[in-house]
């Protein structure tokens, strides 16, 4: 994380605290004035790269702040900030494009598909995702101040072997811990206060994928910073790592069921969670719920379009989910979106 700060206080950064918060003048008597940044305001701050495959060279306003980018209160508002909005362009981006180019809207006519559904999915990602945000800040800033076994080079991790082996590591060790974590979510004591907002979405679209309470998504995220916490994990695999997870919970949403796998736990297990909520706890694979007894194979008619967008099927799962539900919330209070008004766009 400390490249994408770095990069974002060269050319945000030091513009923004060089205004809000600026450096108070430099005494006559200052040492070493070798520029105009110099003369003007005291700055003891010295400019590291922190990588060494570039350099960002800064600008004056650089050293313009009372603030240096060394001051951890700046790097935590900055580290806030960048998460948020990284975030929610990842998210609509990356929903957006899988809403249009691969989830099948006649998904949108099943008899549990929502009433406004769309426009609550986003609102709940919207207000979502500041808190998860802000809970996710204090990691960050353990990343950037050198308190993890984040790597820059191979020469400075395990070695060029575990540059590869890293990404299988970090799958199957944040796969295995989300997979406690969620089904610990499902605990009768913990799910209607944290869990229940997700699974509002019983036929959940791309722009389900942030739809959490904050508290939630945040407790399912935490695996992707205990892992360079206790493990090694290379610097750019690791922004690549973040990504690709976000992609991925987007992907799970989609309700396109591309692979009838029993290894990956891809769209089809996962909309059978949201479906019957018991089932199917894992984030990548299907390892886990089989150790955990937890897991439910789909329906072969989810990989065939007739079947899968029948009438029949969609009784039948109607039928099932709302005994579960009972089961699991009591009353069911979701508002769905009457069969006469369904949309397909």
């Amino acid at each position: 994380m400390d490249v994408v700060l770095e990069v974002a206080e060269t050319f945000v950064g030091d513009y923004v605290y060089a205004w809000a918060h600026p450096a108070r003048p430099a005494p006559y008597d200052f040492p070493n004035q070798t520029n105009q940044t110099a003369q003007q305001v005291f700055s003891t701050w010295t400019y590291k790269p922190s990588s060494t495959y570039f350099t960002l060279e800064p600008s004056q306003y650089a050293y313009m702040s009372a603030w240096d980018r060394d001051n951890i209160l700046r790097q935590a508002i900055s580290l806030f900030f960048i998460t948020w909005v990284f975030g929610t362009l990842l998210y609509f981006i990356f929903s957006t494009l899988s809403y249009y180019l691969i989830f099948d809207h006649a998904q949108m006519k099943h008899p549990k598909f929502l009433k406004n559904q769309i426009s609550l999915e986003m609102k709940q990602a919207i207000t979502s995702v500041p808190g998860m945000s802000l809970l996710t800040t204090p990691f960050w800033l353990l990343e950037v101040r050198g308190h993890t076994k984040l790597y820059d080079t191979s020469a400075d991790g395990p070695g060029v072997w575990y540059d590869y082996l890293q990404f299988p590591f970090f799958l199957l060790f944040t796969d295995a811990c989300i997979y406690l974590i969620h089904r610990g979510l499902h605990h009768p004591l913990v799910y209607k206060h944290l869990h229940k907002p997700h699974h509002k979405w019983i036929v959940p679209t791309p722009f389900a994928s942030y739809a959490f309470h904050p508290v939630d998504g945040w407790l399912q995220s935490l695996p992707y910073h205990f892992f360079p916490a206790l493990f090694p994990l290379n610097k750019y695999a690791s922004v690549f790592l973040f990504v690709f997870v976000n992609f991925w919970t987007i992907l799970i949403h989609d309700g396109e069921y591309m692979a009838n796998s029993p290894i990956i736990n891809g769209a089809a297990c996962h909309t059978l969670h949201h479906l019957y909520f018991n089932y199917n706890y894992g984030q990548y694979t299907t390892l886990w719920d089989r150790l955990g007894s937890s897991y439910r194979q789909p329906d072969a008619a989810l990989f065939q379009k007739e079947a899968k967008l029948s009438t029949a099927e969609w009784n039948k799962q109607t039928a099932e989910m709302e005994k579960i539900v009972k089961e699991v919330e009591g009353e069911d209070d979701r508002t769905y979106d009457p069969v006469d008004t369904k949309k397909t766009n």
